[in-house]
C-alpha cells in the first residue's frame, strides 16, 4: 500500500513541477493565462461508504485550471496592437472555425485582412456605405484601402460679421478687380463630384442706404488685372442685405439665387468651369467637364452687423475631395476609424469581444487561443465595453499574468513534495527489506 500511496505522490509532484515548468516557460508569452494543478486524496470505497478507519490510498490530479486575472497592459506603439482590459476574449475565425485568444498582436495579409501570427482572421462588426456600424454580423475585419469618393459640396454655414462703422467703398461702382470698390472679400473652398477645388469669392460692399449691405458670389471667377468686370455686363450672383438697428438681418433679397429665407441657393452650377460673365444674370459656361452639375445652399442666418472687425469666425462645407487613408486609430469601444489625406475620417470596422459564462471550461488549443465546449457554455459575443465586457486599449500588448516569483517558490515546493514522496517509498523499502532478513 505505501509503494502505491508514495508513486501516487511522485506522480503528482511531477505533475506539479509540469505545471510550474509550463507557466515559466510562458511568462513572456503574449496574452498566456497562468495554470494551477489541482489534487485530491484518493480512498478506498464500498458501495456502503469507507470505513472509520480507512488509510487513504495516496493522491491524483483532479484539474489543471487556468486562471484568467488580467494581466499588465504594456504600450508597443504598433497601430493593430490590441489588448483587452477586462472580461472577453478576440474571436479569431479559420475559415469559418472559431477560436478565442487574449494575445492581440494583429498585424494584416496580403488582402488586408487583420490576422494573427497564424494567419486566423480577427472578427468584428462591418459597416455600411455611410460608415455605419452593422451590429449582430460577425465578419472578417478588413482594412480598406481604397480611396474615399470626393462628395459635393451641398451647404455652407457661415458665422460672419460685418463692421457697421466701415466707410463706404472709395471706387464705384464694383468692380471684382479693384479692392477699393469693396470693403471685405471672403473665399470660401467647394468641391465638384469629382472632388475638383473651386473658389467661391464673396464680395461684400457697404451700401449708402443704413445699415445695407450688398454681397457679390462669383465662382471660380476671373480677377485677372487685365479683365477688370464691371456691371453690367458680367453682374454675379447678388444679395442686398438690410440690417436692423440692433445688428440682426432684417430682410435679405437676392438676385440669381433660389432664396428661402436667408438661405441662398446657386442652381444650375457646372462644377468644374467658369462663369460665364456675358450673360446677366451669369450662368456657368461648360468646358468639357464630366463632373455633375450640383446646388449650393449658402446660410447667411448668421450675419450681423456690429461695430467690431469685419471677421468670419465660423465656416463649414459638407463636401470634400478624393482621399487616400493616412493613418488608422483604435477606440476603447473597438471602432477602427480610419483618416484619410483630405482630413476625413470614416469607420471601417468594430472588433468583437466574447465571453463565456464559465472560462475554466474553455478548452486550451495552443497558441494561446481557446475553443468553445459544453462545459463553458456558448459564447456571447458583443461590442466592447457592453454589459460587462472589457475595452479595448490600442497600440498595446496584454502580458502574461504569470507571477514568476510565486512560480519560483511553487518550483522549490514541488521539489520538497518529490523528495518526501520519495522519501516514503525509501523507507518502505527500508521496512521490506528488514522483514526479508527477519525471516
Amino acid at each position: 500500500m505505501s509503494f502505491n500511496i508514495g508513486l501516487s505522490g511522485l506522480y503528482a509532484a511531477n505533475k506539479q513541477l509540469d505545471v510550474t515548468g509550463n507557466n515559466i516557460a510562458n511568462v513572456a508569452t503574449t496574452g498566456f493565462k497562468s495554470s494551477r494543478a489541482e489534487f485530491e486524496d484518493v480512498y478506498s470505497a464500498t458501495r456502503l461508504g469507507t470505513g472509520s478507519k480507512t488509510v487513504g490510498n495516496g493522491v491524483r490530479l483532479a484539474n489543471v485550471s487556468q486562471q484568467f486575472g488580467q494581466g499588465d497592459v504594456s504600450n508597443t506603439g504598433n497601430v493593430l496592437d490590441m489588448a483587452i482590459q477586462g472580461n472577453g476574449f478576440f474571436v479569431m475565425s479559420d475559415n469559418g472555425s472559431l477560436s478565442y485568444t487574449r494575445a492581440g498582436a494583429f498585424k494584416v495579409d496580403p488582402e488586408n485582412f487583420i490576422v494573427d501570427n497564424n494567419g486566423n482572421r480577427l472578427q468584428g462588426y462591418g459597416v455600411d456605405g455611410n460608415g455605419k456600424i452593422i451590429n449582430g454580423i460577425l465578419t472578417d475585419l478588413k482594412i480598406d484601402t481604397s480611396s474615399l469618393s470626393p462628395k459635393p459640396t451641398a451647404n455652407i454655414n457661415q458665422t460672419l460679421n460685418l463692421n457697421s462703422s466701415d466707410p463706404l467703398p472709395a471706387i464705384t461702382p464694383f468692380a471684382v478687380n479693384t479692392p477699393g470698390s469693396y470693403n471685405s472679400l471672403i473665399t470660401t473652398q467647394v468641391f465638384d463630384t469629382q472632388g475638383n477645388s473651386h473658389s467661391m469669392d464673396q464680395y461684400y460692399v457697404k451700401g449708402a442706404a443704413p445699415n445695407t449691405w450688398t454681397v457679390y458670389t462669383y465662382m471660380d471667377g476671373d480677377r485677372t488685372p487685365s479683365n477688370p468686370l464691371t456691371p453690367p455686363p458680367g453682374t454675379p450672383l447678388t444679395a442686398e442685405i438690410v440690417f436692423k438697428p440692433d445688428g440682426s438681418i432684417d430682410t435679405m433679397t437676392s438676385t440669381g439665387w433660389t432664396q428661402v429665407g436667408n438661405k441662398l441657393t446657386m442652381t444650375g452650377w457646372v462644377p468644374g468651369v467658369v462663369i460665364d460673365k456675358a450673360t446677366n444674370p451669369p450662368t456657368w459656361a461648360a468646358n468639357g467637364s464630366a463632373a455633375a452639375a450640383g446646388g449650393v445652399t449658402l446660410n447667411m442666418a448668421s450675419t450681423t452687423s456690429y461695430n467690431l472687425a469685419t471677421a468670419r469666425t465660423f465656416q463649414s462645407q459638407d463636401g470634400y475631395a478624393t482621399g487616400q487613408i493616412s493613418s488608422l486609430t483604435i477606440s476603447s469601444s473597438g471602432v477602427l476609424t480610419a483618416t484619410f489625406s483630405n482630413k476625413q475620417t470614416k469607420a471601417i470596422g468594430q472588433v468583437a469581444v466574447a465571453s463565456f459564462a464559465n472560462e475554466q471550461g474553455l478548452q486550451p488549443i495552443g497558441g494561446t487561443a481557446w475553443k468553445e465546449t459544453f462545459d463553458s457554455g456558448l459564447a456571447g459575443i458583443d461590442a466592447p465595453k457592453t454589459g460587462t465586457l472589457g475595452s479595448i486599449v490600442a497600440n498595446s500588448l496584454e502580458e502574461s499574468n504569470v507571477n514568476l516569483t510565486n512560480e519560483l517558490v511553487d518550483l522549490i515546493k514541488g521539489q520538497s513534495n518529490y523528495q518526501a514522496n520519495a522519501k516514503t517509498i525509501s523507507t518502505q523499502s527500508t521496512i521490506m527489506q528488514t522483514i526479508i532478513q527477519m525471516t
